[in-house]
């Protein structure tokens, strides 16, 4: 591999052991898979050290690599961004101008083409018109999966393969494998359990899957990520990770609506107080509600119908069953199964009844915390990754 690396012999002796492990065994997996070393793959850039090692890795493993970044932003929304400096790093800002030129820099240093490819206006009618009109209903959204699905892995491959960019298939930086299970391809959850991503990527499906590969699902360490990084000599090796989605508060993308004002109630009915608008509250908050209460109290509801905010005690956030809504199942398994309701939650034991083609009912074995419409509920068996639903309604008492 022609890039400015350190010569290997000259690292340190654990990571070349490590790093030489980990390249076997992606290329043992690839090959299971049909990967053929004269493949091109296409690898989606975000400027981070996780896609970057990525396009390093590939090209190391023989083959014909090129990079590619979506552009997303959009300067009218500047007037919302008042003071770069002190935001976190999100995906959608306008630091995503530094974000592309580590990208293309990434590329120049590997020696690999590299393409850049204007979505904003797909990024504004599918992300975030989802993530506020979510929030208009009273409900809390995931913009991070409807991305990945929508933007990633279909307006990004398309739009590149109408500008003529030739691949074979296409790599991101996720921390996650490509899986078969009882012949259905899938996913599966990382190597690295602590940086797993299968529920960011639960709403692909299988034509999504069977284009694309995901190295960083066989390493062992984010460490490692980094390593691989600096030992390239790629300058991001120690780049923060994206911390949001958007790097502001999201109630700045509201200003200018003509939002109604409505009451806070406690779950026996008394009115407690008033709320600034329903977009502002989501399930399991306990701060910023601005009421008086000899103990804490909590959302527990959002009543988007009557413009109500109900609030209760944290009890009141344990419930069990759900209904979950579009349904996008890449193995229909039922049994022995689990589901996570949040990126962070642990799976839980559950069961599903359908109810619909596309609505189903599910059973937790114990009561979850603050189960929250608008949320992806990720179902899986072990490690293998089952499919995704929305939480459409949660079961009070259930």
């Amino acid at each position: 591999m022609n890039t400015t690396r350190i010569n290997i012999n000259t690292v340190n002796s654990d990571f070349k052991k490590e790093y030489e492990t980990f390249l076997a065994s992606v290329s043992q997996e690839f090959s299971k898979i049909g990967i053929k070393s004269n493949s091109t793959i296409a690898i989606g850039l975000s400027g981070g050290v996780d896609s970057s090692s990525t396009l390093a890795i590939l090209k190391e493993l023989g083959y014909n690599v090129v990079g590619i970044t979506m552009k997303i932003w959009n300067e009218k929304y500047s007037k919302f961004f008042p003071d770069t400096e002190t935001k976190i790093h999100g995906c959608f800002g306008p630091e995503e101008y530094q974000d592309i030129k580590d990208a293309e820099k990434v590329c120049k240093t590997l020696k690999v083409p590299f393409y850049s490819i204007n979505l904003s206006d797909q990024y504004e009618q599918i992300v975030l018109e989802y993530f506020k009109n979510e929030y208009l209903r009273g409900r809390t959204p995931n913009p991070c999966v409807i991305c990945n699905w929508k933007m990633k892995f279909e307006y990004l491959l398309t739009k590149a393969s109408e500008s003529g960019i030739h691949f074979d298939y296409f790599a991101t930086g996720h921390y996650v494998k490509r899986s078969v299970y009882k012949n259905h391809i899938t996913l599966a959850k990382a190597n690295y359990i602590q940086k797993d991503q299968s529920y960011y990527l639960s709403y692909l499906n299988k034509s999504h899957i069977e284009k694309s590969i995901f190295p960083l699902g066989y390493i062992q360490s984010k460490n490692l990520t980094r390593e691989i990084s600096k030992y390239y000599g790629l300058e991001i090796y120690n780049k923060p990770d994206s911390q949001n989605f958007i790097s502001i508060k999201y109630t700045e993308l509201f200003k200018g609506y003509n939002i109604e004002n409505g009451i806070i109630v406690h779950k026996n009915g008394k009115v407690l107080g008033k709320h600034q608008g329903i977009h502002l509250y989501t399930i399991g908050q306990r701060k910023g509600l601005n009421i008086s209460s000899s103990k804490p109290l909590y959302v527990i509801n959002i009543d988007s119908k009557n413009n109500l905010i109900v609030v209760g005690e944290k009890e009141d956030l344990y419930q069990k069953k759900l209904i979950a809504k579009n349904i996008n199942w890449l193995v229909k398994e039922f049994n022995g199964i689990s589901a996570k309701i949040r990126y962070t939650h642990e799976p839980a034991p559950c069961k599903i009844k359908e109810i619909e083609e596309d609505t189903i009912e599910v059973e937790f074995e114990q009561k979850q915390l603050a189960i929250t419409p608008g949320q992806i509920i990720a179902f899986y068996k072990d490690d293998i990754l089952l499919g995704a639903g929305i939480i459409h309604t949660v079961i009070i008492g259930g």
